[in-house]
């Protein structure tokens, strides 16, 4: 397996230098005194130990071993996997960026992204046990009763109990609409639920004292159709008057599925039979209020994305250093050695720096969405809460689908490096990529994201939303038009930023026409907003390295090479935007003109 090991270096330069998060922790008052720069610097680097010393050496244990279900349905982890949470919620992690009143440390939520981080690239499949926690959490505390929150929320903040979200059926997948769970109400004012939900990671498992199910189902008589849906509460245990963990409620495991990667983590069919379930949120209301959970899950894909591109970096760096393979074309440049060791081949380099590209870029990325959910949840000016907000929607899908994308692209780079080593499982680098592979899947596959970003986010607002991000694109490129250092990313940049708005214009113009037209524009719009998107967060990367080799640092190869990247991702990265222009570009009717009966084999 590949040794983790934190990049705290990348961490913080995205963090201090292009995001300026001192800055920003200091301008939010929630945030002023307790994300001070000492605070920040020793819990990023414990949280480093934690992951390298204890978590990343169970990420081949979990993925060997996996998960067991029992004949009564309860389901034991991996080796090591128990043991590992304990100390997790000892060192007080799960409550890291919660509410003081629930008992949370009452950090900043970007905080709180990297520390995911770092857990998700040592070991995500365990990094999604509490991963799960922080939706219920975040659902709970702005849907639920004030009885919920005093019921629930500190034992899910403490990560004394864990939580999952139970949205979808064997015949719905994203379709929620047709969900067949019933909720009928009870005398005593709960309801009884009963239906099947499928794919619930951590559904089941002994790592906490109890398990909170936050679960979609529909009320009698509900509305057809998502109009219909509501949203409950539903323990593993039922909870006592005084907050112990009462008897066992009607719900089982009835059977882990049987998966490609994440084994390590209990994906469940999980039964309930008239289980005791609250109303969490208005009746008929429950996938708005899920959406809350749901967008929390989606920024976490899309961290996994960059975690995986950042582990198969790690991985493929080290054995590019080691690995001997022919001549340098150029001649032998270890002439002492039998051959050269195949970091001097330029494809090598080639996937090694699309892996650093993405690895990067993706954490620039994760990090300056996590920066607006500080400003929308804590910041105290309304327009820059709605100004941040509006950019936390729009980046959103872009930030799950994209890096999850080139994510996975990274992962089988890493197993390329390898050549027939990356094939065999010793080595790790193909866990990585079955790992990751539910990525462009779960929470909402890249179709319905780019779905999301094209239809509702860009073409409803009638381009809004893309008109204020690329606003900021443009300043950006106006302000450093006379630099000369950036000047050929700075002009690539404006050229790409002015061609996303003139081809959002042709698509919605045939789509006018055509409603199909979005559909069969919306992957390539959405992947050609990606790469515009960390074209602009390498830009100012660059400009960041290129501002300290300028001032004088004693770190001159370190800013050396991240603008070495940067026009890296400019000269072979970047162009990809041209053939997703043409493919947007190019009609619906190469997808709908043949007749479904004519799909033979």
């Amino acid at each position: 397996m590949p040794d983790y090991k934190a990049p705290l270096r990348e961490i913080k330069f995205v963090m201090d230098e292009v995001l300026d998060m001192p800055g920003h922790y200091a301008s939010i008052p929630a945030y002023a005194e307790v994300a001070t720069p000492d605070m920040v610097d020793a819990i990023i680097n414990e949280g480093a130990k934690f992951c390298e010393n204890v978590l990343a050496p169970l990420n081949r244990v979990g993925d060997t071993e996996g998960c067991t279900r029992h004949e009564d349905g309860s389901v034991t982890t991996p080796t090591g996997f128990k043991e590992a949470y304990q100390q997790f919620v000892e060192g007080g992690w799960p409550s890291l960026a919660h509410e003081e009143e629930h008992g949370g440390q009452g950090l900043p939520e970007s905080l709180g992204i990297v520390m995911s981080e770092m857990v998700g690239t040592a070991n995500w499949s365990w990094g999604m046990y509490p991963g799960l926690s922080h939706g219920a959490m975040n659902t709970i505390d702005l849907h639920g009763t004030p009885e919920q929150k005093h019921m629930y929320l500190t034992k899910l903040v403490s990560g004394e109990w864990t939580g999952t979200m139970c949205l979808t059926e064997s015949h719905c997948g994203s379709d929620l609409g047709i969900l067949k769970t019933k909720a009928e109400p009870n005398a005593d004012g709960s309801y009884a639920i009963t239906g099947s939900k499928i794919f619930i990671s951590a559904g089941e498992h002994d790592m906490s004292g109890n398990i909170v199910h936050i679960v979609l189902a529909r009320l009698p008589g509900a509305p057809e159709g998502t109009k219909g849906i509501s949203l409950f509460i539903v323990p593993k245990f039922l909870v006592n008057e005084d907050g112990s963990v009462g008897e066992r409620n009607s719900l089982i495991c009835g059977s882990i599925e049987h998966k490609m990667g994440i084994h390590g983590n209990a994906t469940c069919v999980m039964n309930f039979d008239g289980a005791k379930g609250w109303l969490i949120g208005p009746e008929n209301k429950g996938l708005n209020c899920m959406f809350t959970f749901m967008n929390t899950a989606r920024i976490g894909t899309a961290l996994q994305g960059s975690t995986a591109a950042e582990a198969s970096f790690q991985g493929a760096l080290a054995y590019a250093k080691d690995r001997l393979a022919m001549r340098s074309l150029t001649g032998p440049k270890a002439p002492e050695k039998a051959a050269d060791p195949i970091i001097v081949h330029p494809d090598v380099r080639r996937m090694l720096l699309t892996q650093k590209a993405f690895a990067e870029g993706g954490r620039a990325l994760v990090y300056l969405t996590a920066q607006q959910n500080d400003i929308v949840k804590k910041g105290e000016d309304e327009e820059a809460r709605k100004a941040a907000d509006e950019l936390l929607g729009f980046l959103t899908p872009i930030a799950k689908a994209f890096l999850t994308e080139t994510g996975l692209e990274a992962a089988n780079l890493g197993m390329q490096v390898f050549g027939g080593h990356g094939f065999i499982a010793e080595w790790g680098m193909e866990q990585i990529v079955r790992d990751t592979r539910i990525s462009t899947i779960y929470e909402g596959t890249t179709g319905i994201q780019a779905l999301d970003l094209l239809g509702r986010k860009v073409l409803m607002t009638q381009g809004q939303s893309l008109k204020n991000f690329t606003k900021m694109v443009h300043k950006f490129c106006q302000a450093e038009e006379g630099n000369e250092a950036l000047a050929g990313m700075v002009k690539q940049l404006a050229d790409i930023n002015k061609e996303w708005g003139d081809l959002t214009m042709k698509v919605g113009m045939t789509a006018m026409k055509n409603r199909e037209e979005v559909g069969a524009a919306s992957v390539d719009y959405l992947m050609y907003s990606g790469y515009a998107v960390l074209g602009y967060l390498w830009a100012r990367m660059a400009k960041v390295a290129q501002d300290a080799l300028d001032a004088g640092t004693t770190e001159e190869d370190y800013y050396k090479a991240k603008i070495a990247t940067a026009k890296f991702y400019f000269a072979r990265i970047l162009p990809r935007t041209k053939s997703h222009a043409a493919t947007m570009l190019a009609g619906a009717d190469s997808l709908m003109d043949l007749a479904e009966e004519h799909f033979a084999f």
